[in-house]
């Protein structure tokens, strides 16, 4: 049979595309080796899934129909595990848990279920329960994500919501794919399958581009609640601050909200809680701000590039960089340097 070459082009790009961009991720440091592993097989699985529909619909290769339909089982539990593995210290009982699951329904798929329309509608289901947890996960704050580092937590937080995000998308595409099958309208299935490759193929270039360039852009605020401080709260917040100053840890680009409350002996979410309380912000943006600090000493006191004291002060991007210290002082590390140096001069 010939290639649908209508069809069959714009599947192969998304699989090359996930083969990217799983690469990409499994060499990224987000602070746990599990989550990029996590993340780079969710990558994966979306790559051997368009490699599937490629063959499918462009050389009539349908052998692993039930397997391709069945794939998708595991994209909901990767993503949702690679999350969950920056807010914990073990993940391997989630993953054994979640994981077997999506293996024991793909083992039994070609037997089981004979109409695939109900498989369908179990990915379906798959998709929203994690989508579900995304959010869930997503709403309990930054300072959730304990294990990620300090620069890159807010950033994780933001594709979690994009993530949960990309599952209900999901969701939909193969509920009106499965649908139209079932009715026998396989151009109006093949029109939605060609759309969606598209935009999938235009999200994973947005994926590769943010992951090469560090994530920065993709840095929001995050509100935080503002309680009134209680003694304890205050007297841990200057544990903090006294741990931070004396031994310069804010400039550990490594540094996690956990690493931190270990220090202090105490657990994560007391930590989260007392900075929170005390200071209205979040760990991130607490530490962030001993670090730009650090940065306005050194641009007004020595000659060394912007770049250099970006490195000397414990940020990874200089997006974030920029970002923050606009947020803090109101300028640019470059205009900051100018007026301390007028004002040191008397000018």
């Amino acid at each position: 049979m010939q290639p649908d070459l209508a069809v069959f082009p714009v599947p192969m790009l998304t699989f090359l595309l996930s083969a990217v961009a799983a690469g990409l991720v499994l060499r990224a440091d987000l602070g746990r080796v599990a989550a990029t592993r996590f993340f780079a097989a969710f990558f994966l699985v979306l790559a051997l899934g368009s490699f599937m529909v490629g063959l499918r619909f462009g050389y009539g290769v349908d052998r692993l129909v039930p397997v391709q339909r069945a794939l998708p089982l595991f994209a909901g539990p990767l993503l949702w595990l690679g999350f969950a593995s920056v807010t914990r210290d073990s993940i391997a009982g989630l993953a054994l848990w979640h994981l077997g699951t999506a293996v024991a329904l793909l083992a039994v798929a070609p037997w089981v279920f004979a109409d695939l329309l109900d498989l369908d509608l179990i990915v379906g289901v798959s998709y929203v329960v994690y989508a579900g947890g995304l959010l869930w996960m997503w709403s309990r704050g930054v300072n959730h994500l304990s294990h990620a580092r300090i620069e890159n937590a807010v950033v994780l937080r933001r594709w979690m919501l994009a993530g949960a995000g990309l599952l209900v998308i999901f969701a939909l595409a193969d509920t009106v794919i499965a649908l139209s099958f079932a009715a026998q309208r396989s151009r109006d299935a093949m029109a939605v399958i060609s759309a969606g490759a598209v935009v999938m193929a235009l999200g994973l270039i947005a994926v590769i581009v943010a992951v090469s360039k560090g994530g920065g852009r993709m840095t929001s605020q995050v509100t935080v609640v503002k309680t009134s401080p209680d003694g304890d709260g205050a007297a841990l917040e200057a544990r903090a601050r006294q741990v931070l100053l004396e031994s310069k840890l804010y400039l550990d680009t490594e540094l996690t909200v956990d690493r931190l409350a270990k220090r202090l002996t105490v657990p994560s979410r007391a930590l989260s809680l007392a900075i929170n309380q005390t200071r209205g912000m979040n760990v991130s943006q607490y530490v962030n701000d001993f670090r730009l600090d650090h940065a306005a000493a050194l641009l007004a006191e020595g000659d060394g590039s912007v770049a250099e004291v970006l490195d000397q002060s414990g940020f990874l991007t200089r997006s974030n960089f920029y970002r923050e210290f606009q947020r803090r002082f109101g300028m640019t590390p470059a205009a900051y340097r100018d007026a301390s140096k007028a004002g040191q001069s008397g000018i």
